[in-house]
Order: C-alpha cells, then sequence, then structure tokens
C-alpha cells in the first residue's frame, strides 16, 4: 500500500476518517474557491453589480456541481465495493468505463445549460439591471462544466481506493492560476468577462493534470485509452447509486433557487450580503460533506469485504467526528465572520444583513452534520435512493411550505433564513428513522 493511500479495512477509524476528510474538504473549499475568487475580485475590483451578477448565479453552480458530485459518487461506491471484495480487474473495468461517462456527463450539461441560461434569468427574477451580467457569467463558466465533471469523476476514482492527496494537489494547483488569472484580467481591464473565462480555463487544468497522473498510475488504478469500453452493467450501478444522490442534489439546490428569488425581491442590498455571506458557508460545508463522503467510501469499502460490524463503527465514528469538527469551525467562522464581510466592501446595511445570514445559517450547521453522516452510511451500502427521498421531503418539502406560509405572511429576510436549520432539524428527523430501517435490514442480511 502506497504512502497516500489510506488502508479503510484494518485498524482505527478516527485518524484515517480525519485523514480522509481533512483533504477531501480542501478540495471542496477550493472547487468554491473558483467562484469565491471570483466573487472577491469583482466585489472588490469591479463593482456592486458584477458581485451581485455572480452571487446571483451562486444556487445555479450549486445545482451543476451537485449534480455532478452526485453521479460521481456512484462511481467511488462501485470501485470502491470492488476494491474492498479483491476484484481488482472489475475495479479496473468500472474505472475506465467512468472516465468514459465523466466526458459524456459534461458535454450534455453544457449543451443543455447554454440553451436554458436566458430563460433561467427571468424565471429567478434577477433585476433588470444585473441580468445581462449574470448571464453573461453563467454562459461563459458552462463553457467549463466538462473540465469540472471530469475532475470530480476521476477524484472519485481516487478517493474509492483511498488516495485523496493526489486529486487535492491537482486542485491546488489549478486554483492558484485561477487567483492569478483572475487578478491579472481586472488589471487588464477585461471585468466580468475575463475573470470567468480564466474559471473556465482552471476547471480544464485540473481534470487535465489528473487524468495525465492517472495514466501514470501502476496496478488497478492505471488509466490506458485504449481499454474505455461501455459495460452497461458498471453504468447501471452507477447511475443507481449516483442518479437519486445527484437528483437530491439538483433538487435541493432547486429549493436555494427559490430562496434566491425570495432574497433578489428584497433588492441590490440584500442580495449583496447574501453573496458575501455565502461564501462563508461554502467554505464551511465542505467539511459536513467530507466526514460523509469517508463514511460513505469507509462503509463501502468494508461492505465489499463482508463487514457488517466494522461498517455500523464507521457511522458511529465519522457522525461523531463530523458533529464535533462542525461545532469548532462554527466558533472560527462566527469570530472572523465581520472583518471578513467587511473585505468585500459592503455598505453598512448590507453587512448587518450578512451577519444575520450568518447567524442563522452556520450557527446551525450542527443539525447538517448529523443527516450527512447518517445518509453517507445508507449510499455505502448501495442504498442512494432512501436518503434521496428523505432530504427531498424534509428539506425541499419544508423550505417550500415555510416560504409559501411564513415569509408570505411576513417577508423579511429573516423570515427567508430561518427556512434553513428548520429544514436541517427535518431531515434529522427523517433520515434518522430510515438509518435505523437499513441497519436492520443489514443485520438481518448479513445474518442469513
Amino acid at each position: 500500500m502506497s504512502r497516500s493511500q489510506i488502508n479503510m479495512l484494518e485498524g482505527t477509524l478516527v485518524g484515517p476518517i480525519f485523514q480522509f476528510a481533512i483533504p477531501v474538504a480542501m478540495i471542496g473549499i477550493l472547487q468554491q474557491m473558483f467562484n469565491t475568487a471570483d466573487i472577491m475580485v469583482l466585489g472588490r475590483f469591479v463593482g456592486t453589480e458584477a458581485l451581485a451578477a455572480v452571487g446571483n448565479n451562486a444556487p445555479v453552480i450549486g445545482v451543476l456541481v451537485n449534480l455532478f458530485l452526485g453521479i460521481s459518487l456512484g462511481a467511488n461506491v462501485l470501485i470502491a465495493r470492488k476494491l474492498g471484495g479483491g476484484r481488482l480487474k472489475e475495479a479496473s473495468e468500472a474505472i475506465h468505463t467512468t472516465v468514459l461517462m465523466a466526458g459524456l456527463t459534461g458535454l450534455f450539461i453544457l449543451v443543455v445549460g447554454e440553451i436554458f441560461a436566458g430563460p433561467l434569468m427571468g424565471w429567478m427574477g434577477v433585476p433588470l439591471e444585473v441580468r445581462e451580467a449574470s448571464e453573461l457569467y453563467l454562459r461563459v463558466y458552462l463553457l467549463g462544466m466538462p473540465g469540472m465533471t471530469l475532475y470530480d469523476f476521476l477524484s472519485a476514482i481516487y478517493r474509492s481506493h483511498g488516495n485523496v492527496r493526489t486529486p487535492l494537489l491537482s486542485l491546488v494547483t489549478a486554483s492558484l492560476v485561477n487567483i492569478a488569472g483572475n487578478l491579472l484580467a481586472v488589471c487588464l481591464g477585461f471585468g466580468l468577462a475575463g475573470v470567468v473565462t480564466v474559471t473556465a480555463i482552471a476547471n480544464y487544468i485540473s481534470s487535465g493534470l489528473l487524468l495525465r497522473l492517472l495514466r501514470y498510475e501502476h496496478g488497478v488504478l492505471h488509466f490506458y485509452p485504449g481499454a474505455i469500453r461501455i459495460r452497461m452493467e458498471d453504468i447501471k450501478e452507477i447511475l443507481r447509486i449516483g442518479v437519486p444522490a445527484g437528483i437530491q442534489g439538483m433538487v435541493f439546490n432547486f429549493s436555494n433557487l427559490v430562496i434566491q428569488s425570495a432574497i433578489n425581491s428584497e433588492g441590490p442590498l440584500a442580495m449583496a450580503a447574501s453573496a458575501a455571506a455565502y461564501v462563508l458557508e461554502i467554505n464551511t460545508y465542505p467539511f459536513i460533506n467530507a466526514f460523509g463522503q469517508a463514511v460513505t467510501t469507509f462503509t463501502s469499502q468494508n461492505f465489499g469485504a463482508g463487514n457488517i460490524k466494522r461498517c455500523l463503527s464507521v457511522v458511529k465514528k465519522g457522525l461523531t467526528l463530523n458533529f464535533g469538527f462542525t461545532c469548532f469551525l462554527t466558533v472560527l467562522v462566527f469570530l472572523a465572520a465581520r472583518p471578513f464581510l467587511e473585505v468585500f466592501g459592503l455598505e453598512p446595511d448590507a453587512l448587518e444583513l450578512g451577519m444575520m445570514r450568518v447567524h442563522i445559517i452556520i450557527g446551525f450547521y450542527f443539525l447538517s452534520s448529523i443527516y450527512e453522516s447518517l445518509a453517507a452510511s445508507m449510499r455505502g451500502f448501495g442504498n442512494s435512493l432512501a436518503p434521496a427521498l428523505g432530504m427531498l421531503v424534509s428539506i425541499v418539502g419544508t423550505r417550500m411550505l415555510w416560504l409559501a406560509t411564513v415569509y408570505e405572511a411576513d417577508p423579511t429576510f429573516r423570515n427567508i433564513m430561518w427556512c434553513y436549520p428548520l429544514s436541517w432539524f427535518a431531515a434529522d428527523v427523517l433520515i434518522g428513522a430510515l438509518f435505523v430501517w437499513e441497519m436492520g435490514k443489514q443485520k438481518r442480511l448479513s445474518r442469513v
């Protein structure tokens, strides 16, 4: 076993879960940093309209990112299960199928996104003064989608093998290029179009580096273009696990689009405040998601090896670490929030709205760590549909109901924000019940 590979099948769990989760979280943060860098550079050097244009697209980009991550999760689970069961030839075949799927998925999203970019701006109620800039940003950003998709799938391949260092290093390189390129684009006067073009290029740099490194891997991870085949059994299994997770992510963020529409109705100050505060959220939530990915991958390998008892230990340790680390991060964010938001040059009223969002949303992030960990364990067993449906009902349902009743009766920025923690609490209850059912099923099957 190489130094970069984590042993998921033997030994203690706390250290390896941390060793897996922290780099995965950094990957998530660096991916979001592409958008964060755009927001900070444009807000500081171009103006409020450019900042609002980028922030307005954040939920749209979130939909696409979650779709890719969801489907790539299917590849992660499939390959990890085959590796855990010692089926190395099958794992190699699944890897080559995954690369093909990544390219096709990215091209599909690129085409569909370009077709609907214009109508989407109208549906979201984007104010006319920033609509043209918002549409321009989205259209150029979509050009980088195939690169982003390929990176997500290749990263899933490495994670399934217990290697999280290689995807991180390739993304660090692309992120440095993105930040430097953004500053250069502004200095040369290219403005919004130049900044988002650099971001699209950076997506191809990250995926290109990872694909090249995969070519030089030895053993099961070695990628040989001539071995690419359409293996329907692998595609079906990847889609069976990945599509529910991907649709969950899309619909989950669909509710965020509805919320963004409500925020837009509050005016440019609320839009700018949310865009700035959202940066803190997208740089905190990846840690919650990363511990969940650790639970999924560790569970998948041990499930493939037939060790159900260790699978239960994985979710116990993973949930405890996720909850504790989230509380620790919340304290840090509260201490740094105001000076951080001031960097964006917000007006005083917008700054207070941004602080309100931070306190309500990040203050209750610990609720997310619970349902994320439990749902991740279920996906590790190959059951992606139940947690997806559970989250759709609890999270999306609660948010839509809240906006249609409480917010409609008292349309304030504060009432928009409260739909987030209430929906997370509903998810904890429902996903918790589904997890108890799943573990009972797995214990019964293990005795047969």
